[in-house]
């Protein structure tokens, strides 16, 4: 049954008439949250002067929704709270509290399997100066996207990457919004006829555009360790979890695009996709050019996961 806050929102919105959540839909009227309000997403404002907008000063996350309930959520809101942490932003929301609001997003959007996106950048200010004023109140947006991932097609058929020169900055490790040179791959490897980008710096790959990159060698599963350089990702930190109990050996090392073309076969992770193979990479064929058993097993060990522990 629908709490009174649900029941609320959806009358303020198109005169009561039902929330479309088909996960093929690329728009529909959605419920947002904007600093404490709900509000369908077209009526949702920011300030041109907020310093999301002027400066990406602001962090994101991205929970995944499977049968309408949030999957690995706090170690995505604990990530949250070590990027805010490290460029000195405050949260103005508890975890719990966080977690309540997109709860709600889930229930009055009618959301089964997607996305909740949230967005957290230091606010609007009197004016654009690289230094903040310090009373200002950061803004907080989330809002929901219906996706299908758990039987999307590229699950049985695998996806194609592409390498490009990795030009992000130094602190990848936080989660910020200044995503333009991720863009910029996601374009290249769009006009390669690719799914995804790998990013390479030094001759190793770093990570994917959106996803972390893994190898597997000899039945070992190879992916380069957390640092500065990369983003800890929630969904691969607890899969290679997942995958050492299972009995399966995770080496953390960084790779070459030679290592990865000749490899046993190849995955990515991240909370849209889960865990996807891939099966090519610059062009070149990764094993029999099928998705490989060890990434199908990681999946189906992750997606019971995640059901298990869902909230």
């Amino acid at each position: 049954m629908a709490s009174g806050l649900t029941r609320r929102v959806r009358a303020a919105t198109s005169a009561g008439k039902p929330v479309a959540h088909s996960p093929e839909s690329r728009s529909f009227m959605s419920i947002a949250y904007l600093n404490g309000q709900f509000l369908p997403l077209a009526d949702a404002r920011i300030s041109v002067l907020d310093r999301g907008f002027l400066f990406a000063d602001g962090i994101y996350e991205v929970t995944a929704v499977i049968e309408g309930k949030l999957i690995d959520s706090r170690s995505h809101l604990d990530r949250l709270g070590r990027s805010a942490s490290t460029i000195g932003l405050p949260v103005p929301l508890i975890p719990d509290a966080i977690e309540a609001v997109q709860k709600e997003l889930v229930a009055c959007n009618g959301l089964e399997e997607g996305l909740i996106y949230l967005q957290l950048t230091r606010g609007a200010d009197e004016g654009r100066d690289f230094l903040p004023s310090p009373d200002l109140q950061p803004t907080l947006v989330m809002f929901v996207q219906p996706k299908r991932f758990l039987n999307a097609p590229s699950v049985k058929t695998g996806i194609a990457v592409v390498t490009t020169p990795d030009l992000r900055w130094a602190r990848r490790d936080i989660k910020s919004v200044g995503l333009l040179a991720q863009a910029m791959a996601k374009r290249i490897a769009a006009d390669a006829g690719a799914q995804e980008a790998w990013m390479v710096e030094d001759g190793q790959v770093t990570e994917g555009a959106s996803s972390t990159a893994y190898i597997v060698q000899d039945g070992a599963i190879v992916t380069r360790p957390y640092s500065q350089a990369v983003l800890a990702g929630c969904t691969g930190a607890a899969l290679t979890a997942l995958a050492e109990e299972a009995g399966i050996a995770v080496i953390h090392r960084s790779f070459t695009v030679a290592e990865a073309q000749a490899a046993q076969e190849a995955f990515i992770t991240s909370a849209s996709t889960l865990c996807q193979s891939v099966v090519r990479i610059d062009g070149q064929m990764i094993g029999d050019g099928k998705p490989g058993p060890i990434a199908a097993q990681l999946r189906d060990i992750y997606v019971d996961f995640a059901r298990r522990t869902a909230i």
